[in-house]
This record gives structure tokens, C-alpha cells and sequence, in this order.
């Protein structure tokens, strides 16, 4: 809580949108037009590398030199948030909702493989203000009992957006062309930046230290339990970064579907799989948060103990999560034909959705108030740096000189070993948040 009589409780929020569930609506929005833009390039990949002659390395480079932009500015986004007074946390937004937009565009409209680079590079930076500072403002507005609900649908538009990235992409560069798909997956965010600055801030604790990012790093590393959380996402999201990067490519070169319809019905089942994934695995966060809550309340733990309960139950659905999702992968990659891979990837998303929005609960509610961006920021810097950053490529090295359902089943192997520590910190005793 602020303190009494400081300058920031005694400011009211200021905004057109005040109302908790309408920002939540529009960030929820944003979050899906995020995750659009972001997989557009996997879409019309095939194109992409026809058209300027790439291999799949170079291919795959495209998602990291993206992701190097996003995770390389994400820990001094959080760290200005989490010393920003109310208010600015949407002009943070906005700028970065406008800065992606605006290279997406431009993503479009490159003629060469070093300019394609530097436009998904932009797009990581401005995607880096709006993934570090939106959760946090949906924690601050959310009732303790409906935490893992508002995080699992905000995070429902990770599938359904990525979902849309590929429908769009697909459907749009078969009509007209790869360059037309950055167009329509860009422009919209132009319009949606300066919803933004609409947004009635709630009041928050702020850290009024001075910036000092690698501090605040160091802090937060040395809470075990969010170091679990994090290197279990690290290897979550090294798996599904590179799974569905590849899928389209894996239909077209196994199967022989073409691509933009490829793009297309892989995004229609991950549309239907991912939001029930999803939001199935908020209500199962909010059962276990709930069930630690009565534990609890026999053994009267202290408030942060109490924070580090509720972060080790959503680990629980996480762990569960991963868990499912490593067999299920296993059975589409190596299924003979397109219907049974669609039929196993279907129940495989559904089972790695779980984990969208009680993983962001893990990981703010296993730190103190006022390090909450930066734990978002940090968790973004590091599952990137160590997950997703590599898979792409990799996977494209061992496709360029080996059978790419070969190189697709280091997806599964990864995704036990993210349950395998998600576990591990599911079952650890309460910590206290310092």
C-alpha cells in the first residue's frame, strides 16, 4: 500500500477509461494485436525466404534479432515503471504500442534481408514497454480472488492472437502478397496507441529508489522462488518459441499442405485450443490459489509467506501444464498424416495454455510490491535469452542437413524439463519475498 499522506495517494487517478474491466478489455486487446504482429513473419515465412533468398537459418534469424530488440529493453522498461508515478505507465505504453506498429509497417515495405533485420528488431523494442508494464496494471486492478482469472484472459490473447498472426498472414499473402499481410497486422496499432493515454491509472506502490536495473536484477534472482519460475518458462518458452515458429514449414515440408493454408489451419485449431487452454488454466490457478488460501488460514501464515504460497499454486498448473503438453507433441510431430498432427495439436495446446496466465501470477507474486515491472521485465529478458532466442535458428540448422521432424523433436524433450522444474518449485515450501 502507499504510504499515508505521500504525493501519490493523495492523487487521484486521472483518464477517460475507469473502469477495472474496460482496461482490462483494452489491454486484453492490445495483447491480441501484440501477438498478431509478432507472428505475421511466421505466417508468410516461406514467402519471405523465396523472395529474398534465405535459407532456413537466416529464416529463423528473423524471430531472434526480434526478440533480441524485445528482451534487451525489457529490464529498463520495468525498471522505469516501477519508479514512474501514476500516469505515466500508459504513456509507457502508448509509445511502445506506436513504436511496434510503426516497424511492423515497415516491415512491409523492406527490400532486403539487413532492413527486414533492423524492422523486427524495432518491433522487439516497442513490444518490450507494452509486455513488461500491462500485467502489472492488471494485477493492481484485480481482486486477490480473481488474479488468476484476469491473467488468463489477458493471456488468452497469446493464442488467439498468434492464432490470428497466422490466419491473417496466410489468408492475406495468398490474396495479396507477404508485404500486405504487415500492412493489416501494423496499421491498427497506430489507431489503439492513443487508447492508452485514455486509461484511469489505479494507485500503486511505486519504488522511489533511484534506477538502478542491475540491482533490482540481483534482488529479485536471489528469491528462489522466482528463480524456479523463471527457469521453468525459460525452457517453456525455448520449446513453444520453436514449435510454433516452424509448424507452418513443418505442414508444408512433411505433409506438402501449402503454405498460406498451412498458416491458416494451424492458426484455426490454435484460435479454439489456445482460449480454452487458457482460460481453463486461470480457473484451475484460482482452485489451487484457493486451497493454499484455506491452508493458510490454519497454519496463520505471514502476509509475503501468504504471496509465496499463492505463486507456488499457480507453478502447480504450470507444472501440470508442461507435463501434458511434452507427449501430446511428441504424438503430432511424428504423426503420419496432416489430420492426426492437427488432432494431437489440438489437445496439445490446450494443455500448454494452461500455464498462460498463472505464470504471470507466479512470477508477481513471488516478489515484493515494488519490484513487480522489473519481475515481469527480468522473466521477459531471461526466457527469451535462454528460450525462444535460440529455437528458431536451431531448429533451422538441423532442417538445413537433417529430416525436419528430426529437428522438431527437441520440442517435447524441453517441455518435460520445464515441467520437471516447474514441479519442483510447485512442491518447496513458503518463502518469504526478499
Amino acid at each position: 500500500m502507499l504510504a499515508p499522506g505521500s504525493r501519490e495517494s493523495r492523487t487521484l487517478p486521472t483518464g477517460v477509461v475507469r473502469s477495472p474491466a474496460a482496461i482490462l478489455v483494452l489491454l486484453t486487446a492490445l495483447n491480441l494485436l501484440n501477438y498478431v504482429d509478432r507472428y505475421v513473419m511466421a505466417a508468410v515465412l516461406p514467402r519471405v525466404q523465396d523472395d529474398l533468398h534465405l535459407s532456413n537459418f537466416l529464416g529463423g534469424s528473423l524471430f531472434t534479432v526480434f526478440l533480441i530488440g524485445y528482451f534487451a529493453t525489457s529490464p529498463i522498461f520495468g525498471a522505469l515503471s516501477d519508479r514512474a508515478g501514476t500516469g505515466a505507465r500508459k504513456r509507457l505504453l502508448a509509445l511502445g504500442v506506436s513504436v511496434w506498429s510503426v516497424a511492423t509497417v515497415a516491415s512491409g515495405m523492406v527490400h532486403g534481408f539487413v532492413a527486414l533485420v533492423a524492422a523486427r528488431a524495432v518491433v522487439g523494442v516497442g513490444e518490450a514497454s507494452y509486455a513488461t508494464i500491462a500485467p502489472t496494471l492488471i494485477d493492481d486492478l484485480a481482486a486477490p480472488a480473481k488474479k488468476g482469472r484476469w491473467q488468463a484472459i489477458f493471456a488468452a490473447a497469446t493464442p488467439v492472437g498468434s492464432a490470428l498472426g497466422f490466419v491473417v498472414g496466410g489468408l492475406v499473402e495468398h490474396a495479396h502478397g507477404w508485404r500486405a499481410a504487415f500492412f493489416v497486422a501494423g496499421v491498427p496499432g497506430m489507431v489503439l496507441a492513443l487508447l492508452c493515454l485514455l486509461i484511469a491509472e489505479p494507485p500503486r506502490v511505486r519504488d522511489a529508489a533511484p534506477l538502478r536495473i542491475a540491482a533490482s536484477a540481483r534482488t529479485l534472482l536471489h528469491i528462489p522462488l522466482y528463480r524456479q519460475g523463471v527457469l521453468g518458462f525459460c525452457a517453456y518458452t525455448f520449446a513453444i518459441g520453436g514449435f510454433a515458429y516452424w509448424a507452418p514449414k513443418y505442414l508444408h515440408a512433411r505433409y506438402g499442405l501449402e503454405a498460406g493454408r498451412a498458416s491458416v489451419d494451424f492458426g484455426l485449431i490454435t484460435v479454439a485450443a489456445g482460449f480454452v487452454g487458457t482460460l481453463a488454466g486461470g480457473w484451475l490457478a484460482d482452485a489451487a490459489i484457493r486451497r493454499r488460501a484455506r491452508r493458510r488460514a490454519r497454519i496463520a501464515l505471514e502476509a509475503t509467506e501468504a504471496e509465496g504460497e499463492m505463486a507456488r499454486a499457480s507453478l502447480s498448473v504450470c507444472a501440470l501444464s508442461a507435463g501434458l503438453g511434452a507427449p501430446l507433441a511428441a504424438a503430432a510431430i511424428a504423426a503420419p498424416t496432416p489430420l492426426g498432427f492437427f488432432t494431437c495439436v489440438a489437445a496439445c495446446e490446450i494443455a500448454l495454455f494452461l500455464s498462460s496466465g498463472p505464470m504471470n501470477v507466479a512470477m508477481l507474486r513471488s516478489v515484493p510490491g515494488g519490484l513487480r515491472a522489473s519481475a515481469m521485465a527480468l522473466g521477459i529478458f531471461a526466457i527469451h535469452l535462454l528460450g525462444d532466442l535460440w529455437s528458431p535458428p536451431l531448429i533451422g540448422l538441423v532442417a538445413d542437413h537433417a529430416p525436419m521432424m528430426w529437428a522438431m523433436m527437441a520440442v517435447p524433450l524441453v517441455f518435460a524439463l520445464a515441467a520437471f522444474i516447474w514441479w519442483r518449485g510447485a512442491i518447496g515450501t513458503s518463502d518469504r519475498l526478499t
